[in-house]
């Protein structure tokens, strides 16, 4: 009984010291301390730089090739067509005072043979009237003043006189019309031209007025294109054929390959709306449309009918600041990044075109302009650049 006891203080010792030292181990643990600042962490970003200076703004449009010169052709004598040019083919082309066609010419000399022959007619005749009026003249003086005054102009036969003189007049006049239409047998192009249609062929019995073929000039064509308004005021027309009008750049990007273009010249501003758009039209020229000239080899011919894309330089805008328009941000704003930090930028934008915005006040040449979107826009939040791979 007494072992009993003695083994169980023993127990009740050995837990007192356990407990005693466990207490003074939590006792003396350190406390970990929270910090009172959390650290921010950066955005990172990518920048484009402001560039300042006097640029040309690209105005972008849709236009339709048109022929600045077009005539159908029609004889002004009939007859039949007893000649073709080799070149009277549609997609031929013709020089100015080229021979096309000729018609029957037969009948139209000897009208103008008969012509002659009536003026030589009327010629004689005219100069038998000045022998009698010779001779009257000659009575005349003969008699004196016994005759009245009113009667002198009968005597001398001036009514005979001027009606013959009249008859040559009417006689050359006929003999010139029979001449002009012998000549009218021998059609001939009026300009320099494409044969775009030919509606007539050898043998064909041809009257005024029929339309024997379209011709278009090849010196150059027009693109019919619109604008809108309020872009007008930065193009330039040519107030005469020497000022200085807006370059054009005329690609067809869907049958020319992408490096290929022809370049033209605002020529005309149309002084109608567009119907459907109500937008101002404007004629483009476009020099040598069908690259014909030897300097113009290689070049892409136009096509009459066919849409093309045109690209028209603007009036220079000096003083201004350029950015890349997607990076104009809402309230036409833009974020810069200075020293690190995120501003935001109010912008006086002058004019934007398909690529970049031109901005007057609120950007300086040089400015980082954040292009990155962000989640979360702040004025002051902190920023760092993408670290940019090496090549």
């Amino acid at each position: 009984m007494a072992n009993w006891r003695k083994t169980l203080l023993i127990c009740i010792v050995l837990l007192a010291a356990a407990a005693a030292l466990l207490l003074l181990i939590f006792s003396t643990e350190p406390v970990p301390q929270r910090e009172s600042a959390v650290r921010e962490t950066a955005m990172l970003v990518e920048v484009e730089t402001a560039k300042g200076g006097t640029f040309r703004p690209l105005i972008q449009a849709t236009g339709v090739v048109k022929p600045a010169r077009e005539i159908l052709l029609r004889p002004r004598v009939g007859g039949e067509v007893i000649e073709l040019s080799d070149a009277f083919v549609p997609g031929g082309f013709v020089t100015q005072g080229g021979l096309l066609l000729r018609i029957d010419d037969t009948d139209y000399r000897i009208v103008m043979e008969q012509r002659q022959s009536e003026l030589q007619q009327a010629i004689a005749l005219l100069e038998i009237e000045h022998g009698r009026q010779d001779i009257a003249e000659r009575d005349y003086r003969q008699l004196g003043k016994t005759l009245e005054e009113d009667n002198r102009a009968l005597v001398l036969r001036e009514p005979q006189l001027r009606g013959a003189e009249a008859a040559v007049q009417s006689a050359r006049a006929a003999l010139e019309q029979a001449r002009l239409d012998l000549d009218r047998t021998r059609i001939s192009a009026p300009f320099d031209a494409q044969i775009l249609s030919r509606q007539v062929n050898l043998g064909s019995q041809i009257a005024t007025g029929d339309t024997l073929a379209r011709l278009v000039g090849v010196d150059h064509y027009w693109v019919e294109t619109t604008v809108p308004l309020d872009r007008l005021r930065w193009l330039s027309f040519p107030r005469d054929d020497v000022a200085e009008a807006s370059g054009v750049t005329v690609r067809h990007r869907t049958a020319w390959p992408h490096d290929q273009f022809r370049s033209g010249r605002l020529f005309r501003l149309v002084g109608e709306l567009e119907g459907d758009t109500r937008m101002a039209r404007v004629l483009v020229m476009v020099d040598d449309p069908l690259a014909l000239a030897d300097g113009s080899v290689g070049m892409p011919p136009l096509v009459i009918g066919s849409f093309v894309q045109c690209v028209i330089e603007g009036k220079p805008i000096e003083n201004a600041v350029r950015i890349g328009r997607d990076h104009v941000r809402k309230n036409e704003s833009a974020w810069v990044m200075n020293d690190g930090r995120l501003e935001i930028r109010q912008l006086d934008i002058v004019f934007q075109d398909a690529e970049y915005a031109y901005v007057r006040n609120g950007l300086e040449d040089g400015d980082q302009v954040v292009t990155t979107s962000l989640a979360t826009v702040r004025e002051g939040a902190a920023l760092r650049l993408k670290a940019t791979s090496g090549p």
